[in-house]
């Protein structure tokens, strides 16, 4: 697919642009401006190919996915969408013309800061491939003022503060107030009869409405365009002017501000209860207003409802978008008069539900009395959903009441979010094979003896296209020189790079495309850390969300031990490494906030100190975002995966990590082990206890940390030296976490109990690296060998076996 515009015609759309939009000359136009102009220039070619597909849609008689998740993180923008609809050359000789660099503005373009982590970065890389492969499917979510955080890290702290993205963000954002939904929250219910029909009326509610932003989607090489609809909240009443009249100000404006609250930054703090039902007003906000726009789409285009599980899917990504559900539930009951048994029947034919998580923090409950205080027409039909199930389970299992407790939606006084999607999905997927089979075996195990069928696993993938083309260019134009670009399209063409494993050229070259990615990383540090760290050096990379589970503690006791070695063995053997930090702690995760102090001190003492630091250096990086990956993934020599195995639903970083060259050292854990199946133990560092050896220990109820502490000298010194002995600093919470434990037993992820494996692990490390022939291939293969985690085939399975849909035409 390509567009026919020229360099001339592209500088002539920019021109008026910037004559329109800012009464400027192109030579007295600032970069921003710029900016705005370029995005312009591309977003009206995005919705020319948009309108061309719209109309398909709304004639074509193929399903489409809508994908609802809490979450998206899309990254930067320009770059995407010029390289998807094949651009950046024309572009780049457009602004020329102006005497400006394409890549000035690529440095200016901002992450959409509309998710957290993983989450929101797989959403986002499923919308890619669905317009990829040409298919219709649409995200819907919350048009978050700030988003996710900013971090600071100030005096080893971290800091939160507001991320402005739609400062330059907005000009990719297309308002459509005339298709603006109306959410009700709050008010009571009254029971009438109609047609000897019990029904209910919702009075009293309070409104607010929510304003469409559509965020458009290019495909790479698809003329197919779809749309990330972002809603915004605003209040119907604007001012109350009697209140303004009588001075009263600040009151007369209230209810605007309490209804923008809801849109205003990704996951409030909910260790209270305001943040709890800003929370969930979040949730049930932006699903109800994306279920009544499928519905009135649907209804615009065939008419019957009848027809709508045959053309709409609609996917729950994790428990925050489950009012889903009810509020269908709601609108085909309430507003189209259907029966109960009608409705459910097309609610259980049209949802499906992905499972993230075995964390159980992260299986959402919420308070009945929260529910039913925000939307209490929302929590009666909940509570009927419970009432059928739970009497359709004793019918069935009279004398089985586990059966019944594991299933049930409500369960002393909470509503639990993972059993009601479990409940109402046509099909639960899991991310790995791993996890899909714990989710099975434990969080929905009795679901499973009920429903057995409805559970299957699809593997997460990323849009490789991103993390590969874009990110790593010279790496692209090398394996596009040997196998051709047919890559680009179809990921599985990266095993024919496994007929270069002995080409000493082709090893050559890779290595010193690595080493020049270094060097840029290498200068991103010094500018950002003021650190000198060597491009020679293994950069051992561990960047992901901060979390106990995932181990950054593994990793950090292991460099206090090499670093103890060096001080106290002057011949010990270690070839030079950077080991590189990135991630944010959760705003109310104390743990998660302590694990990033320890690392900034720790690399305090250790990158001022003369007799190690140019043996091993630590960089923690500021502010975890898309683009900051997209520079450290190509750079990177190891990737660590170490999380306890069975915590780990996938991962992706570990997919972006392996496409770039990297190697892995990780536990057996979430699609690590896909990744083992592809590369083989030779060509990755498997080390720790498997699944099921952790849930013995655990069962056992016989792990102490201290026999580690006592039987291991390097581990007892480890854990000597978090007693004031960092950087002058003193972290006796993470001590107690391994001995003592908070809030749950001591060293709850086994951190000690997995050391020793995992030191031996870094020891193969340390010689694998010394030969670097050995190396570069083992990194060739690990490329070669990704082609399985592209979302693409991700996607593909998706619409086969779950959404049921297909390409439409224009493709």
């Amino acid at each position: 697919m390509r567009l026919n515009y020229t360099s001339r015609q592209i500088s002539d759309l920019i021109e008026g642009k910037l004559m329109r939009y800012f009464a400027r000359e192109p030579h007295n136009a600032t970069m921003h401006q710029y900016y705005k102009a370029t995005c312009s220039v591309i977003r009206d070619i995005m919705s020319e190919l948009w309108l061309e597909n719209h109309d398909i849609v709304n004639s074509h008689q193929e399903k489409q996915v809508y994908y609802l998740s809490m979450e998206f993180l899309p990254g930067t923008s320009l770059r995407n969408n010029l390289f998807n609809l094949h651009l950046e050359d024309v572009m780049s000789r457009s602004l020329a013309n102006f005497g400006k660099k394409l890549e000035d503005l690529y440095a200016i373009d901002p992450d959409a800061g509309l998710g957290n982590g993983g989450l929101g970065r797989l959403a986002s890389c499923y919308l890619d491939s669905i317009a990829s492969q040409g298919m219709a499917g649409h995200g819907m979510s919350i048009c978050y003022e700030y988003g996710i955080f900013k971090q600071a890290i100030e005096n080893c702290n971290q800091v939160e503060k507001a991320d402005d993205w739609q400062d330059l963000g907005e000009a990719w954002l297309l308002e459509k107030e005339d298709e603006s939904e109306n959410v009700q929250f709050g008010g009571s219910l009254e029971e009438y009869w109609e047609n000897g029909k019990l029904r209910i009326n919702h009075k009293n509610y309070h409104t607010v409405i929510a304003i469409p932003n559509d965020y458009y989607i290019t495909g790479y090489d698809s003329k197919v365009v779809n749309t990330l609809r972002l809603y915004r909240a605003t209040s119907p009443v604007s001012i109350d002017m009697e209140l303004f009249a009588q001075g009263k100000y600040l009151k007369a404006m209230e209810e605007k501000h309490m209804a923008e609250i809801i849109s205003k930054i990704l996951y409030p703090e909910d260790a209270h209860q305001e943040g709890k039902m800003l929370r969930l007003t979040q949730q049930y906000f932006f699903t109800s207003a994306g279920i009544q726009t499928i519905v009135k789409r649907h209804m615009r285009t065939f008419k019957d409802l009848k027809t709508f599980p045959d053309k709409v899917a609609i996917h729950i990504n994790d428990t925050h978008p489950a009012l889903a559900i009810p509020e269908l539930m709601r609108i085909l009951i309430d507003d189209h008069r259907l029966e109960w048994e009608d409705a459910w029947d097309i609610v259980t034919r049209t949802v499906s539900y992905t499972n993230h998580t075995v964390m159980p923090e992260a299986l959402e409950k919420w308070a009945e009395s929260i529910i039913r205080e925000i939307q209490p027409r929302i929590y009666s039909i909940i509570a009927e959903i419970n009432r059928r199930l739970t009497l359709e389970l004793t019918i069935k299992y009279p004398y089985d009441q586990d059966m019944i407790r594991k299933n049930a939606i409500i369960y002393d006084g909470q509503v639990r979010m993972a059993n009601l999607c479990a409940a109402a999905a046509h099909t639960v997927n899991g991310v790995s094979a791993l996890h899909s089979e714990i989710i099975k075996k434990d969080i929905f195990d009795g679901f499973n003896k009920e429903t057995p069928s409805k559970f299957t696993n699809v593997t997460n993938g990323i849009a490789y296209r991103r993390w590969l083309c874009q990110a790593n260019p010279r790496l692209s134009e090398l394996i596009e020189d040997l196998i051709g670009p047919e890559f680009k399209k179809d990921a599985t063409n990266l095993e024919k790079l496994m007929k270069f494993k002995e080409d000493e050229n082709v090893l050559t070259q890779l290595h010193q495309i690595k080493r020049d990615n270094k060097i840029k990383l290498a200068d991103k540090i010094w500018q950002t850390n003021a650190i000198k760290v060597d491009p020679d050096s293994i950069f051992d990379v561990q960047v992901k969300r901060i979390h106990e589970y995932k181990r950054q503690l593994l990793n950090l006791f292991h460099i206090i031990y090499i670093y103890d070695r060096i001080k106290t063995e002057p011949d010990f053997d270690i070839e030079p490494r950077t080991f590189i930090f990135a991630g944010k702690a959760a705003a109310g995760y104390q743990a998660a906030k302590e694990i990033i102090r320890f690392a900034c001190h720790l690399a305090n003492k250790i990158n001022s100190d003369p007799e190690a630091r140019d043996r091993i250096k630590i960089v923690f990086l500021e502010n975890y975002s898309v683009s900051l990956a997209e520079l450290i993934m190509p750079a990177a020599d190891i990737s660590e995966q170490i999380s306890l195995a069975g915590k780990e639903a996938s991962g992706t970083g570990n997919m972006k990590l392996m496409i770039n060259g990297a190697l892995t050292i990780g536990t057996y854990d979430g699609a690590n082990i896909e990744i083992n199946q592809q590369v083989g133990d030779e060509n990755m560092f498997l080390f720790g206890m498997r699944e099921d050896e952790v849930q013995k220990l655990r069962d056992s109820h016989s792990y102490s940390p201290y026999d580690h502490m006592v039987n291991d000298k390097h581990i007892y010194r480890i854990m000597k030296q978090l007693s004031c002995e960092i950087d002058g600093q003193c972290f006796n919470a993470i001590a107690n976490l391994i001995t003592n434990g908070s809030g749950g037993p001591a060293d709850q992820y086994f951190v000690l109990a997995d050391f020793k494996s995992y030191m031996e692990a870094q020891k193969r490390v340390q010689e694998t690296w010394k030969d670097r022939k050995r190396w570069t291939q083992m990194s060739l293969t690990n490329i070669a060998k990704s082609g399985i985690f592209s979302a693409d085939r991700s996607v593909g399975e998706y619409a086969q076996r779950i959404w049921g849909i297909e390409s439409i035409n224009g493709k």
